[in-house]
């Protein structure tokens, strides 16, 4: 049987199954992280909350303005907190059920991030080209996170920049260490939630290198960016 993460049903979208996003229902955030740690061995740290003030809800840091209610670092020294024991994300999570799920980048994965709508024509163009994906995310802020082997950030930019284009002209960013991804199905304020576009499965465990990603991405951020 496929091995599944956060297994919630997928709704339509414009790329066919390597791309459909899971409706994020069904989960928990302790049973989501405890699954995370556990079947992929990521690490997981508690991030901020949630909360309702005088009817009007906030994020947990107090910040009325905050631009990532609900999902982002609670304190200073986040990435010391993360833990990769399924045990240890049950006894965090039990204590704080509503925190945010964050993945800190760096360590079992970096990830690439560019815009949602080059995101979804490079998904495309990969599953046209039958190349192997990690699992995607999709954030309510319009972002997508591609999961690739650690140490992307070092080689991203010559990378870009072979394949013809300035590093600095496109919307493409490497997510390593001292960053993080938000992990469905945490949530960022009322915007939604974040979303898996290609959930974590068995077939894609093993991960794949930034180069082998970065060609079809550059080109899409390259295209959305003429379009803008």
């Amino acid at each position: 049987m496929e091995e599944t993460l956060a297994g919630t049903p997928d709704v339509t979208s414009p790329v066919t199954a390597a791309g459909q996003i899971p409706q994020q229902r069904g989960d928990s955030l302790l049973d989501a992280a405890v699954r995370y740690a556990e079947e992929r061995h990521w690490d997981v740290v508690p991030g901020t909350s949630l909360e309702y003030v005088d009817g009007v809800q906030r994020c947990s840091c107090g910040d009325g303005a905050c631009p990532a209610p609900g999902a982002h670092p609670a304190r200073p020294d986040w990435a010391a907190q993360a833990t990769g024991s399924a045990t240890g994300a049950r006894r965090l999570w039990s204590k704080q059920p509503t925190a945010s799920i964050l993945l800190p980048t760096g360590r079992t994965f970096d990830a690439i991030d560019v815009p949602e709508t080059a995101g979804f024509l490079a998904l495309a163009r990969m599953e046209r080209m039958e190349l192997t994906l990690g699992p995607v995310t999709c954030t309510p802020d319009r972002r997508m996170h591609f999961f690739v082997l650690p140490g992307a950030g070092l080689k991203v930019p010559d990378l870009v920049r072979r394949l013809g284009w300035p590093p600095a002209i496109l919307d493409l960013v490497t997510l390593g260490e001292g960053r993080y991804v938000a992990a469905p199905p945490t949530r960022f304020g009322n915007r939604g939630a974040a979303q898996w576009a290609c959930r974590p499965t068995a077939a894609n465990r093993w991960l794949p290198d930034a180069e082998e990603l970065l060609s079809p991405l550059a080109y899409a951020c390259a295209r959305e960016g003429r379009r803008g």
